[in-house]
């Protein structure tokens, strides 16, 4: 049974949010999944939460990582781990120091796409005794086959699959917070109220 996943436990991981990934995504709204990705880079930086970023083969198809993130979390963007060709990040020694350096054993991971990027480390980290939380609308895959494939095989290793609204909330845990006041505007920008029509 998880923990709540609290801002002094937990980090966040973004995997592979590149510009010529985020292009193979057909399983749900590209501009969605990056929305969703920035929004969980600002409510962690709101919260004072680690994040580690990491891009795979920027010079090649993949592209460089979103400058969208780049613009929420200027230093970690600077320091993202560059990733030569590993497939699993967990498995490049670069990232999984930046992880075990931030002490946390709570891991919310988002990644393009969810059936390469995000399923490997994922498992991997939970494996290892780690806590995940897989944010499914932060990421994506080539098809729905895939995503599903993905999707079932991280949840048969215990990985917790959530959206990017309901980890927020659970992380900001009340609203009349000085950062809950500030990041419920994030979701109400994301998902805006319907009203009557007159």
């Amino acid at each position: 049974m998880s923990n709540t996943f609290k801002p002094e436990t937990a980090a966040l991981l973004l995997i592979d949010h590149q510009v010529g990934t985020m292009q193979l995504i057909k399983s749900i709204a590209p501009d969605l999944v990056l929305r969703n990705a920035v929004n969980l880079a600002k409510a962690a930086k709101e919260l004072k939460m680690p994040v580690v970023l990491t891009a795979s083969m920027e010079g090649y198809l993949q592209g460089p990582l979103a400058p969208a993130l780049e613009k929420v979390l200027p230093d970690e963007y600077a320091a993202r781990v560059k990733r030569l060709g590993i497939v699993s990040a967990w498995d490049d020694p670069n990232f999984k120091a930046a992880v075990l350096a931030t002490g946390r054993k709570q891991l919310i991971m988002a990644g393009v796409t969810t059936d390469i990027c995000l399923v490997f480390p994922a498992i991997e980290a939970v494996r290892e005794g780690f806590e995940v939380l897989a944010v499914l609308d932060a990421s994506g895959s080539p098809s729905d086959l895939a995503e599903e494939m993905a999707r079932r095989r991280m949840e048969q290793e215990g990985v917790i699959l959530t959206t990017a609204a309901t980890v927020i909330a659970e992380l900001v845990h009340d609203w009349a917070s000085p950062a809950g006041s500030e990041l419920i505007q994030l979701l109400l920008a994301a998902n805006p109220p319907m009203l009557p029509a007159l």
